[in-house]
């Protein structure tokens, strides 16, 4: 069991990082917005490709109230809080319990 612990806790360990990772690409597809990037440049490309999915499923639920998008902050809640928050945490912890 000692081994499939450390498995778990690797695995746990890398879905931290990659949603860490996500939460910093949101908030450069929020200075994107604001700055208003050009829609041709690779990296803005990346930002939009990588965001858009994610962001088109919010935004089914809450559409934009007076023009103001609020996906992305709902999007940044819902990585933190239910990624970050609950299954990290609930994964480090059945890790920890498997050791």
């Amino acid at each position: 069991m000692f081994v499939l612990g450390n498995a778990l806790m690797a695995v746990t360990q890398l879905i931290g990082m990659i949603a860490q990772i996500y939460v910093f690409i949101l908030i450069g597809r929020v200075i994107v917005s604001w700055v208003g990037g050009d829609p041709m440049n690779p990296l803005v490309r990346f930002l939009l490709v990588v965001t858009d999915p994610f962001l088109d499923r919010i935004r089914r639920f809450v559409p934009p109230i007076a023009g103001l998008d609020f996906s992305i902050l709902i999007a940044l809640l819902l990585v933190q809080i239910v990624v970050q928050g609950f299954l990290v945490s609930t994964l480090a912890d059945f890790a920890r319990n498997l050791r």
